[in-house]
């Protein structure tokens, strides 16, 4: 790939494979409704507020973690490559980042693994309007001699973004199943979380991972360690289906509906990207990036004042206003923003 075609936002393995450099760099994807996925480009959590489907529960606040990550092991023949990384207490197991080739923000958090013949790669991205969390991966080249498989192991958390989950027996060990569509309700009071798959197999685990260390809540003097549980296994035959999707959702999804909705986001991104008066590809980017902080408040809009842990704020949303929606040509946008804040102001001297 000639260097005139790589996507702004790139990195290849000098960074992937240096474990400093790699969990230094974080990735965001928002769904425009105060829900977000997020976590490093090695695939490590440093945050308790990192996760991969963290829903905003009454939009556009009320987020609560779900699934906090997804634990994949490539299979090559007989050979077991496992592609994540945790840390605990003194030690990083396993070192998935060492077979990350390559990253890349195109539109959306895209990884490469490379193992020997074989490279994979992995995209993320977020239903616009939902608390969904679509992964997909996908072969880019296969041995001709040997079997390919990939096994994802959920790790779930049905929490307040803001605590961490330690194991514990009130936690549901239930499963509901149908064709391609596995849920479950966590705890009462938690929404049920539904992951649609186009899996082979699916195994029941009921095991709980215990220990994950999130170094930067250890700088912050906060609690540093959650354990997590693991309800099922995903086991994809990539030998005869090359695309392994799995849809992590609030919501009843339906796997079929993958591709559909993959295409919508695209091209919901390439409108906000076309939108811009300014043919400049850095512009676009940063057009791309405002986006993630506009979300829905009721039938208008309104800006979130940063991610992970902010909602919206008046003065926040004042000031940032004008470079989030009037360059980026969303006129109608801000419109509808004020009419939101709109319903908020008291005139002087009739405040209650």
């Amino acid at each position: 790939m000639g260097s005139q075609n790589l996507p702004l936002i790139h990195f290849g393995a000098e960074i992937c494979n240096n474990f400093d450099e790699a969990i230094s760099r974080e990735w965001l994807e928002s769904n425009g409704i105060g829900g977000y996925a997020s976590s490093t480009i090695a695939g490590l959590n440093t945050r308790r507020y990192h996760g991969l489907l963290v829903a905003a529960t009454k939009p556009p606040v009320g987020r609560m973690l779900m699934v906090s990550k997804l634990e994949e092991t490539l299979v090559v023949g007989d050979e077991r490559f496992d592609l994540s990384a945790n840390e605990y207490q003194g030690a990083v197991h396993p070192h998935g980042f060492e077979f990350l080739n390559r990253f890349r923000l195109d539109p959306w958090p895209t990884s490469v693994f490379g193992v020997g013949e074989v490279e994979l790669e992995k995209s993320v991205f977020m239903q616009h309007g939902s608390n969904t969390t679509l992964v997909s991966y996908r072969l880019l080249g296969t041995p001709k001699s040997k079997n390919v498989a990939l096994e994802v192991r959920p790790l779930v958390a049905g929490r307040d973004y803001h605590s961490t989950t330690h194991e514990n027996g009130a936690i549901r060990r239930e499963l509901e199943s149908a064709p391609h569509l596995v849920s479950m309700a966590l705890y009462g009071g938690v929404p049920r979380v539904y992951f649609a798959h186009n899996a082979a197999a699916v195994e029941q685990q009921f095991a709980w991972y215990r220990n994950f260390l999130f170094r930067v809540e250890r700088e912050r003097g906060m609690d540093f360690l959650e354990d997590l549980f693991n309800p099922f296994l995903l086991r994809f035959d990539l030998s005869k289906t090359p695309s392994a999707n799995v849809m992590l959702s609030t919501s009843p999804v339906k796997i079929e509906d993958f591709e559909s909705i993959r295409r919508a986001e695209s091209q919901r991104r390439t409108a906000v990207a076309n939108a811009v008066p300014v043919d400049d590809p850095l512009v676009r980017q940063l057009a791309a990036a405002a986006d993630q902080f506009i979300v829905k408040r009721g039938d208008l809009k309104t800006i979130i004042a940063g991610y992970p842990w902010f909602s919206d704020w008046g003065r926040d949303t004042m000031i940032a206003l004008p470079g989030l929606t009037l360059v980026t040509g969303r006129v109608e946008v801000a419109k509808s923003i004020l009419l939101a804040f709109a319903q908020f102001a008291q005139a002087e001297g009739f405040a209650q």
